[in-house]
């Protein structure tokens, strides 16, 4: 099974090795979730940590049911990333950090005709949060420009058309506020009890829910665009992969519904785990092996936070001034108005992201593509929302 994958129970799995710090509360809430009527599975990631009532950096498999509040508000979240013509070697921080100004404003009437062309290839019909489109929002959603610090595949650099002598953006959003209403809607009307296969009910969660998954990756295009266009540059997406959603699976040889809440899927080509704005990201491949399963065909989505939210200030202020966190010690740079977002988004608030790593890389789940350095991060020009 591997050093890096623990059994907790006859049904619950986790993707960590006795090394890495684990919240005993993420633990509780993942063992508390497998007795949910229907649930089969339950495995946590290395950068697993508790949530509201239901952990993140996890997946769910359950059968003839399914559990909307395990997705969350922010369905379809997730990461792009985006090869920029941009030259490393021509970057300079002070002018860059400069050239956001305008990225948080809704899209203007130059945006129109992209986004009807846009949502009609995509069949979404969906308009009322059209505003937010093009918008990162608060929490940990960042779009950050990176360069390659690191080669370990060479061949997939190569198919994926990237260049270590250009920057790379990856952007991490997702629904915004659709995502949030769907969700809403739903706990209104249902509290946290899932949704039975054969309710009607069920059928229009699905179409809400996967519509949301289509509008994130629209976002996610978006806000990509007008950060190149900030800069003057073009750029080319080369993968874009949602971590919050709920599928159809097959495992174990049972049809059923997969629900990820933090949780990168392995099954579908190269990914990108993202360290803290102050770490290195690394973009992998994912392998099959014997703990593909018990890992749900998951990978992690991140480092992990260390300390909730609202705490990282009272526990960071003493030993940092306000200018010490917009930059790193990787030498990046950081656009953050938002001082509490600023302390809650620290480095120091989350695992290193190479913990997380090395848990995937001793469960086979994962062979290494690149190392990813931050060159800037962008969180938000003054207060945000999530």
């Amino acid at each position: 099974m591997g050093n890096s994958v623990q059994k907790l129970s006859n049904n619950v799995s986790l993707v960590a090795s006795t090394n890495t710090w684990i919240e005993s509360l993420a633990i509780q809430q993942m063992l508390k979730t497998s007795e949910l009527r229907g649930m089969r599975a339950v495995a946590g990631m290395p950068d697993l940590h508790p949530g509201r009532g239901y952990p993140i950096g996890a997946a769910f498999f359950s059968t003839r049911r399914i559990y909307p509040a395990l997705v969350g508000n922010d369905i379809g979240c997730g990461m792009a990333l985006w090869q920029t013509s941009a030259k490393v070697s021509k970057v300079n921080l002070d002018k860059l950090a400069k050239k956001f100004e305008h990225v948080e404003q809704a899209l203007d009437a130059s945006w129109k005709d992209l986004i009807a062309s846009r949502k009609k290839t995509k069949d979404i019909e969906s308009s009322q949060f059209d505003h937010a489109l093009g918008t990162i929002g608060g929490g940990n959603h960042f779009a950050e420009f990176q360069a390659i610090d690191e080669i370990y595949d060479a061949k997939a650099i190569e198919e994926l058309g990237l260049s270590k002598k250009h920057l790379q953006l990856l952007v991490h959003s997702g629904s915004r506020g659709l995502g949030q209403s769907i969700l809403v809607e739903h706990i209104t009307e249902y509290n946290h009890d899932g949704l039975c296969e054969s309710q009607v009910d069920f059928t229009d969660y699905m179409h809400k829910h996967d519509e949301a998954v289509r509008w994130a990756e629209l976002n996610r295009e978006c806000i990509a665009l007008r950060f190149l266009k900030a800069i003057r540059a073009k750029g080319q997406c080369s993968l874009d992969v949602n971590h919050n959603l709920v599928s159809a699976k097959i495992i174990d040889g049972h049809h059923g519904w997969l629900h990820r809440k933090g949780a990168t899927p392995s099954d579908q080509g190269y990914v990108v785990i993202p360290g803290s704005r102050g770490d290195y990201s690394y973009l992998v491949k994912p392998t099959p092996s014997e703990n593909s399963e018990l890992s749900l065909y998951s990978l992690a989505h991140g480092a992990g936070r260390k300390w909730k939210r609202g705490e990282c200030q009272g526990r960071l202020s003493h030993k940092y001034k306000r200018d010490d966190l917009y930059r790193t010690e990787l030498g990046s740079r950081v656009v953050c108005g938002n001082k509490e977002l600023l302390y809650d988004e620290a480095p120091q608030a989350y695992k290193k992201c190479e913990t997380v790593i090395a848990d995937m890389l001793d469960a086979g789940l994962i062979e290494l593509v690149a190392r990813l350095r931050p060159v800037l991060t962008f969180k938000t020009n003054g207060s945000c929302s999530s």
